[in-house]
């Protein structure tokens, strides 16, 4: 079985490393917040280019702090796409805000900027762009409308830790940036974390408060926070992990390569990088009109894939009351039955990529 993606084969290459990390965790005795996840803050924020970061539990806690940040609230409308996790959106409504969606681009399935202006309403606060599958949104133009209108952007950086638009890294771009730490990601915890970056000092401490329980300091509660503190163990662990990151992301990029010279000839839409970016291929997306029976027979000869994600946001029953219906916004719609994940991690062989290809192509 050729595994989506091996999370042991990662594990074994650092073994040491993160055992000596945890073994520091657990003989400090620091198990929440302390050195280790202070030490990570500002070591992932310098990587990305930014001057703070805010260590949480997960990165739906970082995109739910950064619109309180921001100030949104009741109200007001935060624009974003349909073609993402839903957590991008419930986060929207955490504080009490509604998601407004604008389709995404036919080839990048990120936020179509040509489409933006339309959605801005006087309700509307903030811009939550979504860096998809490793492959950065059109930051350009979305800060120049977001800047004419008076708009807060958050960019949201769950999946592209190391992405680059126009030779600069995302998460650094807006006002804040967002990013997961979950297992799966390309920088990836040993359970559940996340990290809000910005370059505002006063947004940084308003962010720090709210994440620990709205504490200026101990049982000094300035505001009502949350517990959406990072674990010691976890700041140890993403601090190994990081010294590898670069290494990891080069690795996944020749993997891309290597897919997109073996799959050329097929009938697959297969994704792109547009110029002057740096796709880091959190996943190899593909696109099959056969989505389904492809799977099916990839999962037959032995190779497991995903769908990221078989439903857009819109059309999700959790957001129903939202008044969005099928037709709204067709390029995520189509896009939703099309696409299909290949197996992509840094410890992939050639061979097993050629096997994975060899698959697709012996398809019908």
């Amino acid at each position: 079985m050729i595994p989506i993606i091996d999370l042991k084969s990662q594990y074994a290459s650092i073994k040491d490393e993160v055992q000596q990390a945890i073994s520091k965790v657990l003989e400090s005795s620091q198990f929440i917040l302390g050195e280790e996840v202070q030490k990570f803050e500002e070591e992932f924020s310098s990587y990305v280019g930014g001057k703070y970061g805010v260590a949480v539990n997960s990165g739906t806690s970082a995109l739910h702090l950064a619109l309180l940040s921001a100030g949104i609230g009741p109200g007001d409308e935060v624009i974003t796409v349909p073609s993402t996790f839903i957590a991008t959106a419930a986060a929207i409504v955490y504080v009490g805000a509604r998601p407004v969606f604008v389709d995404v681009d036919p080839q990048k399935l990120t936020l179509n900027p040509s489409l933006l202006e339309n959605a801005i309403s006087p309700k509307t606060k903030a811009i939550l762009p979504v860096h998809l599958y490793g492959h950065p949104a059109e930051m350009n133009p979305i800060l120049e409308i977001a800047a004419k209108h008076g708009l807060a952007v958050i960019e949201d950086t769950a999946q592209a830790h190391g992405s680059e638009y126009q030779g600069k890294r995302v998460g650094s771009l807006g006002a804040y940036g967002c990013f997961s730490f979950y297992p799966s990601k390309n920088l990836g915890a040993y359970g559940e974390a996340g990290m809000v970056v910005t370059n505002d000092s006063a947004s940084a401490a308003k962010l720090r408060m709210l994440r620990d329980w709205g504490q200026s300091k101990k049982y000094h509660h300035q505001t009502l926070g949350f517990n959406y503190r990072m674990d010691g163990i976890q700041g140890a662990v993403l601090r190994v992990k990081l010294k590898h990151l670069e290494d990891w992301t080069e690795s996944r990029r020749k993997h891309a390569a290597l897919y997109q010279d073996l799959l050329s000839g097929s009938e697959l839409i297969l994704p792109i990088e547009t110029a002057g970016n740096r796709h880091v291929y959190y996943v190899f997306v593909v696109r099959s009109t056969a989505r389904d029976e492809l799977q099916k027979h990839l999962l037959d000869l032995g190779i497991q894939s995903g769908i990221h994600y078989p439903h857009p946001v819109h059309l999700e029953e959790a957001f129903k009351d939202l008044g969005y219906s099928v037709g709204d916004f067709p390029v995520a719609e189509q896009a939703a039955s099309e696409l299909l994940s290949l197996p992509m991690y840094p410890e992939m062989q050639p061979a097993q990529i050629e096997s994975v290809a060899e698959a697709v192509l012996s398809f019908r």
